[in-house]
């Protein structure tokens, strides 16, 4: 039993132990120290200059972890309204829980987690998202795939949110749901 345990310690710590959990897994180099990019995930003001329009995180254990990706729709279809922190190691580790887009009703009723790691790497900082939990039924393929493409472009704006030196401009996006909450609601053709 000792020996197998002992295999089992030496094949992950050389990596070829597998998690038997299927994940989305993602890495990225952003051009900041690890306290700026801390922060952007940690803080309202962070968050809104990459990854939504609006925002609302409580950096603690099962503080908020709200992202508005769609500010003006109902309580509840926003983007990740009621999502919460899991763990945070200030600087190294932020977990949280997740949920599918409301276009996927059955999925988005239930949650996965994701957890970013955060390494310096000189003045830059490498950011490792993994996002896990997913079923395999019903709407989970759909779901994923949805993610698959969507943390790809998050991480993107906030590569090149810390490139420029500036927050992302949500006012175009912001008038694109303007003008389809208004067709929605019958206030325009």
């Amino acid at each position: 039993m000792l020996k197998e345990l002992l295999l089992c310690a030496a094949m992950a710590a050389s990596g070829t132990l597998q998690a038997a959990e299927p994940a989305i897994a993602l890495s990225v180099t952003v051009r900041a120290p690890v306290s700026a990019v801390w922060k952007a995930w940690t803080s309202n003001e962070g968050l809104v200059s990459f990854f939504a329009p609006e925002a609302e995180v409580d950096a603690r254990p099962e503080g908020a972890f709200h992202i508005y990706v769609d500010p003006y729709a109902k309580p509840g279809l926003k983007g990740a309204d009621t999502m919460q922190i899991l763990a945070l190691e200030p600087e190294q580790l932020l977990s949280f829980t997740w949920n599918a887009p409301p276009q996927l009703p059955q999925a988005r009723a239930q949650r996965t987690v994701v957890i970013l790691r955060f390494a310096a790497a000189g003045d830059n900082t490498e950011l490792t998202l993994t996002h896990l939990g997913w079923g395999t039924s019903g709407e989970w393929p759909r779901a994923r795939a949805y993610f698959e493409k969507a943390w790809p472009n998050v991480l993107k704006n906030l590569q090149t949110r810390f490139e420029t030196g500036q927050p992302y401009d949500w006012s175009a996006w912001r008038e694109q749901l303007r003008l389809w909450h208004a067709r929605e609601d019958g206030k325009q053709p």
